[in-house]
């Protein structure tokens, strides 16, 4: 009887209202993906017949996403299930899932594009169409950043 007490609490709690990696990494490739396309959670819950309240909660992985659902998101925000897997955890350790051959991908560019300013810089970078001053704004980037070229 103490043992199976001792037993339940080394065990997690299955329960529990911590959000899942994976459904975390699901949800932030939805909301990258969402941003990208200029499209607000309200839109994208019209498109889908949910409230803008559920895309929030399987954006931030509180709220699983169901087979049919994420085929449906695929279909609207223009993009293969597979997206949304990509660079995902693979287990409770939470680091990226490789082959023998692959490198670990630098997940930050994903994190960094996942933000609001990540987004707009990156689509003001992209219409500048000067190689040099593209090149003087990453000088200038590294510079403040405490880099060197």
């Amino acid at each position: 009887m103490v043992e199976d007490a001792l037993d339940d609490i080394d065990e997690p709690e299955r329960n529990s209202r911590r959000a899942n990696p994976m459904d975390v990494h699901v949800g932030g490739r939805v909301r990258m993906r969402r941003m990208l396309l200029g499209m607000s959670q309200e839109k994208l819950g019209e498109q889908l017949g949910l409230t803008f309240q559920q895309v929030q909660k399987y954006e931030k992985g509180v709220n699983r996403i169901g087979a049919s659902r994420l085929f449906e998101l695929a279909k609207v925000l223009g993009v293969p299930v597979q997206f949304f897997y990509d660079e995902a955890p693979s287990g409770a350790s939470g680091s990226p899932a490789h082959g023998f051959a692959e490198r670990p991908s630098d997940t930050y560019v994903v994190d960094f594009l996942g933000t609001r300013e990540g987004l707009e810089l990156n689509k003001a970078f992209s219409r500048i169409s000067d190689p040099k001053v593209r090149k003087a704004i990453c000088d200038l980037v590294k510079a403040l950043a405490g880099e060197e070229s």
